[in-house]
């Protein structure tokens, strides 16, 4: 399932590689239109942005409509690594994309299905088709490397517990 957007997502997990480099949280995100043209990429960048919204989604978005010259981007694929959260999701159904593929769900915060499915909510006024599971193990193997080196670095220099991700 979801040969067709493989390509889109190594491309999201190369975003994803990029942040991790940069000591972020490895998620990456491609956005483009239905017939595969790419509009905007972007990773993780809150902690070099001062930003809490400097989540990959949000800033592929914005990056999207600026070229766009719209908020609004009907006919739109987002390509996530990792299930988006609630503030991401909501960007995305403000900015009326048409379908959300993402890699590996998030149990914690997930709110494209797993915890929240805001993606199908009848209160909303756009919904969202969802494609999970593309790549789901390498996009998950990504993050769980991440808190692992993480967790291992806090027990090293004992400055305090890093969460696990599941």
């Amino acid at each position: 399932m979801g040969h067709e957007f493989d390509h889109l997502m190594r491309l999201a997990i190369d975003e994803a590689k990029k942040g991790l480099l940069e000591g972020e949280v490895p998620v990456g995100a491609v956005l483009a239109d239905l017939s595969g043209r790419i509009l905007a990429m972007a990773h993780n960048r809150p902690i070099a942005l001062n930003d809490p919204s400097g989540h990959a989604e949000i800033l592929a978005l914005r990056c999207a409509g600026s070229i766009l010259k719209n908020y609004r981007m009907p006919g739109t694929v987002l390509v996530v690594t990792i299930e988006p959260c609630l503030m991401c999701m909501a960007a995305s159904i403000n900015a009326r994309i048409t379908r959300l593929v993402f890699g590996a769900t998030d149990s914690k915060a997930g709110a494209g299905g797993s915890v929240f499915n805001m993606a199908s909510d009848s209160r909303l006024n756009h919904k969202i088709e969802v494609i999970s599971g593309v790549m789901e193990d390498e996009c998950r193997a990504l993050m769980q490397d991440f808190f692992r080196g993480r967790r291992r670095d806090a027990i090293l220099t004992d400055c305090g517990e890093v969460p696990k991700w599941s």
